[in-house]
């Protein structure tokens, strides 16, 4: 009987060591789809296109922000640096699945046509956005950690056309605006 319970208590130690042990495991994030028609970019106000240019950030506090190009992105990380974030989301130009930014690699030349016109594409691996270099003939190969010394740079000739032209009506009319009213 001692017998039994003892190896009940062993049992039951196990278990419990092992659910600590997951829990402490970190937590895994997802990113939440994009709803074409309803999310707008934080910073320039575009509709989102669920397309391989769609990016996201998640809070510490759980809030979610998107993005219609990594460099609104950038600016809102640049605007709300006292804001804490947990993991960023890019997407592969190839597959359009999502993929931790930290773990990505993009392909930048001002003159690839991205929504905002900042130039940069993303791949889930090396390999990917170096193909991508090659086949468009110019660019440079970049990491989630050159992101931190990156110019970002707006190349307005190289805007989407979908996503550029409302932002420069956008601009045009909130500048007709001012100067109207003085």
């Amino acid at each position: 009987m001692i017998m039994k319970k003892k190896s009940g208590f062993t049992a039951l130690a196990i278990i419990l060591a092992m659910l600590m042990l997951a829990a402490c495991g970190g937590k895994t994030y997802e990113a939440v789809p994009i709803q074409e028609g309803v999310d707008k970019c934080e910073i320039c106000n575009m509709l989102i296109k669920d397309d391989e240019f769609a990016v996201q950030l998640l809070t510490k506090e759980g809030k979610v922000y998107k993005f219609d190009d990594i460099g609104c992105m950038n600016e809102w990380k640049t605007k709300n640096a006292s804001v804490p974030v947990t993991i960023e989301f890019v997407r592969d130009h190839a597959s359009k699945m999502w993929i931790d930014l930290e773990k990505a690699y993009f392909a930048y030349d001002a003159s690839y046509k991205t929504p905002m016109a900042y130039g940069l594409v993303s791949f889930k691996d090396k390999a990917s956005a170096e193909k991508y270099i090659s086949e468009q003939g110019k660019g440079k190969l970049l990491s989630a950690a050159d992101l931190k010394s990156h110019a970002w740079e707006r190349n307005k000739a190289g805007m989407d056309m979908h996503h550029g032209e409302g932002h420069e009506q956008k601009a045009h009319s909130e500048t007709d605006k001012k100067g109207s009213s003085h």
